[in-house]
């Protein structure tokens, strides 16, 4: 009898639990293993003992687990030590798929949960242990190298595209109005701020200006397009990335801000209130709004991308696929064939080409000034956020189910 098992790591999404479900479909179609086992919490959480066996849950209980977000199994930030380093949790865990009779595992995540994936592989392929170890990509970030968009990311693109054009709306209701500042994560890369660019009022951009990490930031340039803009339209909505820096790539909000506070420590905030604060202090308009998204980006199943779940349902699909042709130390990517009709296709990349790396925004996709998205960019964005999840609703509320 052969097992498989499968675990979530990092950050969560709105649509990670599909990948596991994908993973269920999969190996049910193709009778590929005896029992799909599940470890809480990650990697950590298999080291802990912590395995349940998904087959002990319904049909129905697993179909709205699919349309859970945030990460139904539990998640984890664990990195292992390197091989060299010492090889002690790497004999323990080994230890404990022998004893369930696992042959393959699934480690749905992003950049740490790839180096996971490479360093299980390489350990497996040197010790000639018979698991295969393959990641399931997973990210709003969208920042995993070689696959075109990470399962996840098309999710948090819509809400954010979509939570530009409300808020524009609701910015712009006074005859005096201000300016709105609305902030994206991503800490690296620009990919979730850029998306915004979807956001369209009359065939017109919402945004008046968007700021992306890859892009220096300067503070006497921005203020004077922010100061022109709204002496023209008495309104200005900006879209900033949180990991904006300066020429000296130092993180504009870990900068201090406007003096001390009463113990004489440096202020510091979040980077919508940081260009608050110099947008006041610089005397444009005293009317100024600045809006954090946090972690409403990665868990807002009611604005999820059909296209997302099911590309994150293929991708675990898709790596019960490999996992039978003995494959070990890759991930599951994506490659784009056609925007339209819109078509994918799955591959397989060496997990350690992936580890560690950062795929930035193209640059080129950005205007001359630095401080907005060509159109050309839309191609690339609007296929991925097609369609809307089913959602099963019970007292006129989103019915989730958690398996943990």
């Amino acid at each position: 009898m052969a097992n498989c098992i499968v675990a979530q790591s990092g950050g969560p999404t709105s649509v990670i639990n599909s990948s596991v479900v994908g993973i269920l479909k999969g190996n049910k179609d193709l009778g590929a293993y005896d029992k799909v086992y599940a470890g809480l919490n990650g990697i950590e959480g298999i080291l802990n003992g912590n395995i349940i066996d998904l087959s002990n849950f319904s049909d129905d209980e697993i179909e709205e687990f699919r349309y859970t977000p945030s990460s139904g199994l539990g998640s984890c930030r664990y990195k292992m030590k390197n091989i060299e380093e010492s090889t002690e949790e790497y004999d323990k865990l080994i230890d404990i798929l022998k004893a369930n009779n696992i042959k393959a595992f699934f480690y749905v995540g992003g950049n740490d949960s790839m180096d996971t994936i490479a360093k299980l592989g390489k350990y497996a392929k040197l010790k000639n242990i018979d698991i295969n170890f393959i990641g399931i990509p997973k990210t709003i970030d969208n920042d995993l190298m070689y696959t075109d968009h990470t399962p996840g990311f098309a999710s948090a693109a819509k809400f954010i595209a979509t939570t530009t054009l409300e808020t524009y709306l609701d910015a712009s209701v006074y005859i005096n109005n201000g300016i709105f500042i609305l902030e994206t994560m991503g800490r690296d890369t620009g990919w979730l701020a850029a998306a915004a660019c979807m956001a369209r009022i009359n065939n017109k951009p919402a945004a008046d200006f968007i700021y992306l990490p890859e892009v220096v930031f300067d503070v006497e340039t921005f203020l004077i397009d922010v100061r022109k803009k709204f002496q023209e339209q008495n309104k200005v909505f900006i879209v900033v990335s949180e990991g904006i820096k300066n020429k000296e790539g130092k993180f504009l909000s870990e900068i201090p801000q406007f003096g001390d506070d009463k113990f004489g420590h440096a202020q510091l905030g979040g980077i919508g209130n940081y260009l608050k604060n110099l947008i006041v202090n610089s005397g444009i308009t005293t009317r100024v709004k600045a809006l954090e998204l946090g972690i409403l980006q990665r868990c807002a199943m009611h604005c999820a991308s059909k296209t997302d779940l099911d590309e994150a349902f293929n991708a675990g699909y898709s790596g019960i696929k490999y996992s039978l042709e003995n494959k070990s130390g890759y991930m599951v990517a994506i490659k784009r064939e056609s925007n339209s009709p819109y078509k994918t296709s799955h591959f397989l990349i060496e997990a350690d080409k992936v580890a560690n790396k950062v795929k930035y925004f193209p640059v080129e996709l950005v205007n001359e000034k630095g401080n907005h998205i060509k159109e050309e960019a839309l191609e690339y964005f609007l296929p991925l956020i097609e369609g809307s999840p089913s959602i099963k609703f019970k007292d006129n509320l989103p019915k989730y189910k958690v398996i943990r």
